[in-house]
């Protein structure tokens, strides 16, 4: 897949609240993922696709969902950006807030092994 493709891919999963479906069919075995902030004992890196997946499940189970929006894809040789935008609740603080988030990703042979997110930590 070009990186369009595997843009087009992600967004179009994610927009129907796929997230872990995207990240099973588009991401790479050593795929790294970088977060703004590390979350409650964590770190801001993970690192190969079994430590995705963990760090997904980790966040479904910690925040609630109450609306979303994707914007995008914009793509620039083989990086792509997406924004989203979240109404979410932190569950353990019961915090209610809005996300509003920067993701950049790297595509190498068909498949994503770079995410980088860009939020507000407030």
């Amino acid at each position: 897949m070009t990186t369009q493709e595997v843009a087009n891919k992600l967004v179009e999963l994610c927009s129907q609240g796929k997230f872990k479906d995207a990240v099973q069919a588009l991401y790479g075995q050593d795929v790294v993922s970088v977060e703004a902030s590390a979350p409650p004992g964590g770190s801001r890196e993970s690192a190969g696709l079994d430590a995705v997946v963990g760090k997904g499940e980790w966040w479904e189970a910690n925040h609630e969902v109450h609306g979303f929006k994707l914007e995008g894809p914009l793509v620039a040789g083989n990086h792509f950006c997406v924004r989203f935008t979240i109404d979410v609740t932190f569950k353990p603080t019961s915090r209610r807030h809005t996300m509003d988030e920067l993701a950049v990703y790297e595509v190498k042979d068909g498949k994503v092994v770079r995410e980088e997110f860009f939020y507000s930590v407030d």
